[in-house]
Formats: C-alpha cells, sequence, structure tokens
C-alpha cells in the first residue's frame, strides 16, 4: 500500500505559526521578546545569505534562504497587526499595487517601448516620493535612500540621486583622475607625522580613506558595475587562494605561520598563475 504522500504547508499555515509563535501565553518567549528594532539586523543577514545562495549557484540552499527572508517579512507583519497598524495581506496588497502602477506597459495600455526608453519607471517613483512626502515635511532627494544600506551601496544609491538633476561626471576619465588625487590626499595625510597627532590625525586619514571609497563608489557606478558584488568576489578570490597557499604548506607539514613572507607570496603567485592558466 502505498504511503500518503505529506500534506505540504502553505503560506496559510506560516502566517498561524509566527502568530502562535508571538502568542503571549501560549509562544515562544524569545519571539515574544522581539521587536522591530531588535530583528532588524536578522533581515539584512538573511538578504545576504540569499545573494550568498546565487552566488554560489546554490538552488537548494537558495530555496532554503528565501524561505528565511520570507519569514522576516511575516515576523513583521505579525507584530504590525499586533499593534492594529497593518497585516501580511496589507503588505501583499501594496506590493502587488506598486508593480501593477510601475508597469503601465504590461497592466495599463501605455506603449512598451516608450515605457522602456522613456524613464517612466523613474517617474513613477518620482511622483511616488512626492506623495510619500506631501504634508511630512521631507525635502530632500536623498530621503528615502536608507542608512540600514550596506555603505558601498548606499554610495552608489546617493550619487544616482545626484546625477538625475545633473550633479555628476560627465565620463569615466574625471572620475578616474579624482581617484587619484583622493589617493594623493590619503598619502599626505599618512604621511604627515608632523601635522596633527592622535586623534585628529586618525580621523583625517580615515576621512581621506572615506573619500577614496567614495570615489572607488563612484568608479563602479559608472562603469556599470555593483561595487558590493565586486568585493564579495575579490573576497572569495582571496579566500581561494589563499586557501592554496595553505594546501601547499600543509603537504610540507607546515602551516602559514611557520613560513616566511616571501615563501607565502611565492606560493600566492603560483596559485594566481594556475587560476589565470
Amino acid at each position: 500500500m502505498a504511503e500518503a504522500k505529506e500534506r505540504r504547508y502553505t503560506l496559510g499555515d506560516l502566517l498561524a505559526v509566527m502568530a502562535r509563535l508571538r502568542d503571549k501565553d501560549a509562544g515562544c518567549p524569545w519571539d515574544i521578546a522581539q521587536s522591530f528594532a531588535t530583528i532588524a539586523p536578522y533581515t539584512i543577514e538573511e538578504a545576504y545569505e540569499v545573494a550568498d545562495a546565487i552566488a554560489r549557484e546554490d538552488l537548494d540552499g537558495l530555496k532554503d534562504e528565501l524561505g528565511d527572508l520570507l519569514l522576516q517579512v511575516v515576523y513583521r507583519a505579525q507584530m504590525a497587526s499586533e499593534e492594529k497598524r497593518f497585516g501580511f495581506a496589507d503588505v501583499v496588497d501594496a506590493i502587488t499595487r506598486k508593480m501593477v502602477r510601475r508597469h503601465p506597459h504590461v497592466f495599463g495600455g501605455a506603449d512598451r517601448d516608450a515605457f522602456m526608453t522613456g524613464n517612466v519607471w523613474g517617474r513613477i517613483k518620482d511622483e511616488e516620493k512626492a506623495a510619500r512626502g506631501a504634508g511630512s515635511g521631507s525635502s530632500s532627494r536623498f530621503d528615502d535612500v536608507p542608512l540600514a544600506l550596506p555603505a558601498l551601496t548606499r554610495a552608489v544609491k546617493l550619487q544616482k540621486r545626484a546625477a538625475e538633476v545633473g550633479f555628476d561626471w560627465p565620463s569615466l576619465e574625471p572620475v578616474l583622475a579624482k581617484a587619484e588625487e583622493e589617493m594623493r590626499e590619503l598619502k599626505a595625510a599618512v604621511a604627515d607625522r608632523d601635522g596633527a597627532a592622535g586623534k585628529n590625525r586618525s580621523k583625517r586619514v580615515g576621512e581621506e580613506l572615506g573619500d577614496v571609497l567614495f570615489v572607488v563608489a563612484n568608479i563602479a557606478r559608472h562603469l556599470g558595475v555593483d561595487p558590493e558584488a565586486a568585493l564579495r568576489d575579490a573576497n572569495a578570490k582571496f579566500l581561494r587562494r589563499f586557501a592554496s597557499v595553505e594546501n601547499a604548506l600543509a603537504k610540507e607539514g607546515r602551516k602559514p605561520e611557520d613560513a616566511t613572507l616571501e615563501e607565502m607570496d611565492q606560493l600566492w603567485d603560483e596559485a594566481k598563475a594556475a587560476e589565470d592558466a
């Protein structure tokens, strides 16, 4: 006799589980104690884990990570419903309306080619921002760029906002020249041992380094490269090559701390050459 197929859980089940976890009498003490602020870091972490699964082309892992990210949405919707502010259905309604509103060439009969070439998406977003800002005292075009974004990503978004009103370099070349200028200023700050000392000198070095990173983000924007993705790739490359160094030393019964810098540099160059071959 064939075994009965196990029932698949639904979104409704997930909503019910979250409500039970938050039940003040029968729920989980940890879940009950959480607030919007305390679980915010988990949302950021889960989003990164989704990106990581995509980068590793791990679709099985992606399924699980998307579930974890969905839980964050359900969690917040449950807390908001407890405060009688909104519920999960309101979240679904809001995003569905937004998608329909922002795609008039699909749902509203607008010309598809005109939409793709006329920055209609941008104009619709501007109209939405203006509507949200009415009566709220909001006046800056940067107000909706979240503070919690990774710094490189936020830098690119700030630069894009400025570029929309013409405050931008006309091409890549002056951005590269600016990067060279900022590097010179950083070197000068580092070398200024006779100038401001202690915290003041450290602060200046930090500010100049920040300027370098900001202009690097601008280079990425002009090149159409996601700086966060580029840095993640660089991190992965570093780990991969250093693992080759560790493996080569392990074959000799040694660890990195047993080798000289020159030996590790040589093994690093060999790992790099093997990847480039």
